[in-house]
């Protein structure tokens, strides 16, 4: 199995949680609908290109940033003591709410994407399309830039973690990471893993009609949030790249086993 990964960083992002308001709390990692947009929008894809996704990474610090709220609806009428500003219609006036807010953001971000097409001859239109992006590319919110480090296409194998001379004792974590359910059970099945963090059900893929109708979201992900250090038992066995990584200042520089964890 092949796999098209990405060595990338951030200098100051937020992948806001949907369900958060007035405070826009962040997830530690991009979720996967946030990715793959930022696949397709690098190759120029203009219908959905089946794949898979493992994403790991690491950031420095949280820190809350202030910002100016709009709220506001279509068809939300102004009432005058409802709203603070109020925008003049064909018909009607509408009525809007502006006040501040408060959003969580990530700093110095270090993330190993592993992108599994389902076609296989899509890995070099992928590497290509993240080498020669056909815009800026983002991450997160629209002024969140990417800068992508390396892109390569490595091969992707099942192990026993036992049977490797580096990994005999199991596996720890370099650095935080999504594992799904479906791959949790099936670790927990044979092996031990340690403590796992918050479980979250993240967005994948979704359908959308028109540019009046909200997202329908076809496919969601329940991952567990895995933390630096979480120690994977070395009867385990895993999907990895044996692909070494050169840059120095990545999690697992220079080792010879990198897990992946796709959904």
């Amino acid at each position: 199995m092949r796999a098209v990964r990405v060595l990338a960083g951030q200098n100051m992002v937020s992948y806001r949680v949907p369900q958060s308001l007035i405070i826009k709390e962040s997830y530690p990692l991009p979720p996967y609908s946030t990715v793959i947009g930022m696949v397709h929008a690098a190759c120029g894809f203009t219908e959905y290109v089946p794949m898979q996704v493992s994403i790991q990474g690491d950031f420095a610090s949280s820190v809350q940033e202030m910002y100016t709220r709009y709220e506001f609806g279509k068809k939300t009428k102004y009432e005058a003591g409802r709203h603070n500003v109020k925008l003049h219609g064909e018909d009607c006036d509408f009525g809007m709410t502006r006040g501040p807010g408060s959003i969580e953001l990530l700093t110095d971000v270090r993330l190993i994407l592993h992108i599994i097409p389902e076609e296989d001859a899509m890995c070099e239109t992928i590497k290509r399309g993240l080498q020669e992006p056909k815009n800026y590319l983002n991450l997160g919110r629209w002024e969140d830039l990417l800068r992508i480090d390396d892109v390569c296409i490595t091969e992707l194998q099942k192990i026993t973690l036992e049977d490797e001379e580096t990994t005999e004792d199991g596996l720890s974590l370099r650095c935080s990471a999504w594992i799904p359910e479906n791959i949790k059970k099936e670790i927990s099945e044979k092996a031990e893993i340690g403590t796992l963090g918050t479980i979250y059900r993240l967005h994948k893929r979704f359908d959308k009609t028109s540019a009046d109708k909200p997202r329908n979201w076809l496919e969601t992900v329940t991952a567990h949030y895995a933390g630096r250090g979480t120690q994977i038992s070395e009867d385990a066995d895993l999907l990895v790249d044996k692909a070494p990584i050169a840059l120095d200042d990545m999690p697992y520089f220079n080792e010879k086993v990198i897990p992946v964890f796709p959904a």
